[in-house]
């Protein structure tokens, strides 16, 4: 229905009589009203009028009185203030306080354990930079401290629970965080912070700490992973030089104490063959002390039968044959040439023998000698 009915012709501000009703005089008429109920008026029905009002206030002052009734369950607790101090806790049941603005009840859940999330970024001890996820689970122990010691207890366990993290976090290594001790950062965090809120009677008892995720952010990693994978090869790198380390060493070591036992055994070789000689002349110089000549004849022959050992000999009847005969010169020189090659291999062998070697030798010359002289 619109306000300006033009049709009919009447204002719709205007009353039945068509009389206009003005806004100061609506204010009056309701000022009289009141004042009449209140006991305010006058005339003849004043008495009737105070009962009115005096019931009223009645009325007005238990609805006022009911509103001080309040209910606490079991697992809460109230808090009764007057003027904003604090009077009692009420226990569980239908309780009454002076109702407002004289007194005011806070209801506190002391049984609920309520979930606080908390992730940030800090620095390790090792100067790793490292993402931390936790949600903190704690309830309300103390309803009083809850509501009086601490003004936002909520903010307090938010900045005690980043500062009880960066005390754990700080001193331990980024490898110890995400490795062997990442199930101790729950326990250590939860008594720094239980500590800390004791400290502040904040009233509030941390039950758990869940760790969701202990990793580097991902801003930096890309960078974290290079680093890892270069860490990775240089400790592969250093493995296999030490697996190399551990494979050549022992082989040189022995190969130099081989070197070193062969030059002691040629050392002792060449004494024993020096000590042999030496005895062989001195025993020779004795036999030619006593016969000179038949000794001087014995190492002639002696010289000449090792000669013609290693020479290649052809023997010619010249009174039996007067024919021209051909000698193969050439077979002759390979062959003269390949004995001497044979003789400089025996002799190489006999210089590499054992000392004892030396000492037969030094006994078949002397059985050599022996038959000589017989």
């Amino acid at each position: 229905m619109a306000n300006d009915d033009s049709g009919n012709g009447h204002d719709p501000w205007k009353r039945g009589a068509g009389e206009p009703n003005d806004l100061d005089q609506i204010v009056q008429e309701w000022q009289r009203r009141f004042g009449r109920i209140l006991g305010g008026g006058g005339g003849a029905g004043s008495g009737g009028s105070g009962g009115s009002g005096f019931a009223l206030i009645v009325m007005l002052l238990i609805a006022w009185g009911l509103t001080g009734f309040y209910r606490v369950d079991e697992a809460e607790r109230g808090v009764v203030q007057r003027f904003g101090a604090y009077t009692i806790t009420s226990d569980p049941g239908l309780r009454w306080h002076l109702p407002f603005p004289i007194e005011t009840v806070d209801i506190v859940n002391i049984q609920e354990v309520n979930d606080y999330p908390f992730s940030t970024e800090m620095l390790t001890a090792d100067e790793q930079y490292v993402y931390i996820d936790v949600v903190v689970q704690y309830r309300r122990t103390d309803p009083v401290q809850y509501s009086f010691e601490v003004m936002g207890p909520d903010v307090t366990l938010n900045d005690l629970t980043e500062s009880a993290l960066r005390g754990v976090v700080g001193t331990s290594t980024l490898a110890e965080l995400i490795g062997e001790r990442r199930e101790q950062i729950p326990e250590r965090t939860i008594s720094e912070l239980q500590e800390t809120l004791e400290a502040y009677h904040a009233g509030l008892t941390v039950t758990s700490i869940n760790l969701r995720v202990v990793d580097y952010p991902k801003a930096v990693q890309e960078a974290v992973d290079d680093t890892q994978k270069a860490r990775n090869d240089r400790d592969r790198y250093r493995l296999e030089a030490q697996t190399y380390a551990n494979d050549i060493i022992p082989r040189a070591r022995g190969a130099a104490q081989r070197v070193l036992q062969d030059a002691e055994g040629y050392r002792d070789r060449l004494i024993a063959d020096a000590e042999g000689e030496a005895a062989r002349f001195e025993a020779l110089l004795t036999e030619y002390r006593k016969a000179p000549k038949v000794t001087r004849d014995r190492l002639y022959i002696q010289a000449i039968e090792d000669v013609y050992s290693r020479s290649n000999k052809v023997i010619l009847d010249s009174e039996g044959s007067g024919n021209l005969l051909y000698l193969p010169v050439d077979e002759l020189m390979k062959r003269s040439n390949a004995g001497l090659s044979s003789d400089a291999t025996s002799r190489s062998t006999e210089a590499m023998a054992s000392p004892n070697s030396a000492n037969d030798d030094g006994t078949a010359t002397t059985n050599r000698e022996r038959r000589t002289r017989e």
